[in-house]
C-alpha cells in the first residue's frame, strides 16, 4: 500500500501515470490531501469514483500517529509522533501574535553529535521518509484545526526540529517543494527555513534544487571551539561553511544567512568571541540569532546569564549587525530549542539507555 504522503507533485504525476491516469488527476488528489488535509480518497468528491476505488486499493494517505500532545504555559504545543520501531520525533507549534511556526523534525535522533544538544545526545536511528516529515505538518494544521478557506495557523516553517535535514537531503527536499507547492501548503520560500550544521556539499545541492531560507548552526566564532562544540567542523571548517553561505546567498530568497548562536556560560560568551564573530558578519551578509541555551540533564552546560547575552549582542549591534536574542518558548514541557528528544533506538552505541515504548494516545 503506497502512502501518498511519500510523494511530491512530480512523484506523485509520474505515480499516476503509470496507472494510466492524466496529470490533473494527480493535482486533484494533490490538492485534497495538502490544501484541505483529506485522508479519505470517498470524500475527494471531484475526483473520479473509478480513481477512488482504484486508490482505496492501492494507495494510502497516513501521517505519523501521535503518541502524546503537550500543551505548554505560554501556547507552544508539542506533538510526540511515533514512527515505529521504538522510535519517536518530536514536533512543535509556536503561536505568536504575527505568525504560527512549526518546528519539524527530519531524522529519528542525529548523528552530528553537537555537544549542547539534547537530540544529539541519543544516537541515530534512521532518516525520516518524505511522507513522514511532511506528514507532521499535514497533521499539525488537522490537529490546530486549520481552515483551507480562512487565515493561516501556521505561516511558517522551520527545518530545525530533530535531525540535520541536509543528511537527510532527498526526502527533506521532496517535503520542501510540496510546502512551497500553491497545489499544497503554498508558502512563500521567506517563510520556509533550513537550518543545518554545515555540511558544504548539501548546501550547495539545497542551492540548486530548492533555495529556501538558510540558518547555520554556528555557535562558536573559530574552528578550535567549533571542533568541540560542533564536530561536524572538523570536515567542514568555517572557511569552507562562510564560502557555501556566500554561494548560496547567490539564489537566496533572503539577503542574509541567519547564524544561530547558543549561549554557553563561560564558553563561547566572551566579549572576544563576540568580535570574532564581527569579523565573520564582514565576510558573509548575515543577521545573528542568539539562543539562551535550554539546559536538559547531564548537559555540562549552564546558560549564559541575561547581562552576559545582553552585553554580547550589544557589541554586535553596535559593530551595525542584525542581532536578535530568541525568546525561550515551551521550556516548560521541553519544547524548546535544543531540547527535542523523543525516543530513539540508538543505532550508533552513543547510548545505552533503555527506550522506554511508546504508547498510542487517542485524539
Amino acid at each position: 500500500m503506497q502512502n501518498l504522503l511519500d510523494f511530491d507533485a512530480t512523484a506523485l504525476a509520474e505515480w499516476f501515470a503509470e496507472r494510466g491516469e492524466k496529470p490533473f488527476r494527480a493535482r486533484q488528489v494533490l490538492r485534497w490531501m495538502h490544501r484541505f488535509g483529506e485522508a479519505d480518497f470517498d470524500a475527494m468528491t471531484d475526483v473520479a469514483k473509478s480513481l477512488r476505488l482504484k486508490l482505496k486499493e492501492a494507495a494510502c494517505i497516513v501521517p505519523p500517529l501521535v503518541a502524546r500532545d503537550t500543551l505548554s504555559i505560554d501556547g507552544t504545543r508539542k506533538w510526540l509522533l511515533d514512527v515505529g520501531n521504538a522510535n519517536a520525533v518530536e514536533t512543535v507549534f509556536i503561536p505568536e501574535t504575527t505568525r504560527g511556526t512549526l518546528c519539524i523534525s527530519s531524522q529519528a535522533g542525529c548523528a552530528l553529535d553537537c555537544a549542547f544538544c539534547s537530540t544529539g545526545k541519543q544516537g541515530f536511528n534512521r532518516n525520516l521518509s518524505a511522507g513522514e516529515i511532511i506528514g507532521q505538518l499535514w497533521l499539525a494544521n488537522r490537529l490546530l484545526g486549520a481552515d483551507p478557506a480562512g487565515e493561516r495557523i501556521i505561516s511558517n516553517v522551520v527545518m530545525m526540529g530533530m535531525g540535520e535535514p541536509l543528511a537527510n537531503f532527498d526526502n527533506v527536499v521532496s517535503a520542501l517543494r510540496l510546502m512551497l507547492d500553491d497545489n499544497a501548503y503554498g508558502l512563500s520560500r521567506r517563510r520556509v527555513t533550513v537550518s543545518t550544521s554545515g555540511i558544504v556539499p548539501a548546501m550547495d545541492r539545497l542551492r540548486e534544487a530548492c533555495p529556501v531560507a538558510l540558518a547555520v548552526s554556528l555557535h562558536a566564532p573559530n574552528d578550535a571551539l567549533r571542533d568541540t562544540l560542533v564536530p561536524i567542523n572538523k570536515k567542514y571548517p568555517l572557511k569552507e561553511l562562510l564560502a557555501a553561505c556566500e554561494r548560496y546567498l547567490v539564489s537566496a530568497p533572503r539577503d542574509f544567512i541567519t547564524f544561530e548562536y547558543v549561549m554557553l556560560d563561560g564558553v563561547n560568551d566572551h566579549d572576544e568571541h563576540a568580535r570574532q564573530l564581527i569579523d565573520i558578519a564582514h565576510q558573509v551578509s548575515c543577521k545573528f540569532n542568539l539562543i539562551p541555551f535550554n539546559p536538559f540533564p547531564n548537559s555540562g552546560f549552564e546558560r549564559s546569564p541575561s547581562g552576559r547575552i545582553k552585553r554580547f549582542s550589544q557589541i554586535l549591534q553596535d559593530a551595525g549587525i542584525v542581532t536578535t536574542t530568541r525568546k525561550t518558548r515551551g521550556d516548560d514541557v521541553d519544547a524548546a530549542c535544543g531540547q527535542l528528544a523523543g525516543q530513539v533506538k540508538d543505532k550508533t552505541r552513543r547510548t545505552q539507555q533503555r527506550v522506554v515504548p511508546i504508547t498510542q494516545v487517542h485524539q
